[in-house]
């Protein structure tokens, strides 16, 4: 791709996903429940942090995610940081599927809501805010329990899944 600034007249949606992509990212499982208390989880890569103090997260989905209504309504949610040796179980969350859970080792967490034992790390909140973006929301977390533990974190670049590599 030609790198030149172009203002929002000339370029297409594809062409700033390809631009956007060039940011690394670490790669999470956002999850909670819905109908019944069932498992409900979406793999994202739209996750950052908002505040130390108070604790507070934020990630965004889109507008038309088929597990949108339960991420609105349920009121709780978690963030699991997944590692590089999960690429798979990750994928599997990205995918449609009417069981996205099947064969994943979890726990419940906050209120319930589905904790991966797969992550290097786990925030636990409770929903403070929605804000409309776009075709996008932004939902904003009150962080109530975290964990972490060793492992390589999943990257997500330029359209790939990529192994953190060295230190430099």
């Amino acid at each position: 791709m030609n790198m030149q600034t172009r203002d929002t007249t000339t370029f297409a949606p594809r062409e700033l996903r390809d631009v956007l992509g060039r940011f690394a990212t670490g790669v999470a499982v956002v999850t909670t429940c819905g109908e019944a208390s069932l498992p409900v989880g979406m793999t994202i890569n739209s996750f950052a942090s908002v505040s130390l103090d108070p604790p507070e997260v934020l990630w965004s989905i889109a507008r038309s995610a088929p597990s949108r209504k339960d991420f609105f309504t349920y009121g709780a949610f978690a963030v699991n940081v997944m590692s590089d040796a999960d690429k798979e179980s990750t994928i599997q969350f990205a995918r449609p599927s009417d069981d996205k859970f099947s064969g994943i080792a979890w726990r419940p967490g906050l209120r319930g809501i589905p904790v991966l034992d797969a992550a290097i790390a786990t925030l636990e909140c409770e929903t403070k805010q929605i804000i409309p973006c776009g075709d996008h929301d932004i939902i904003v977390g009150s962080v109530r329990a975290i964990d972490g533990r060793d492992g390589q974190p999943l990257v997500f670049f330029r359209g790939e899944f990529l192994s953190l590599g060295q230190t430099i």
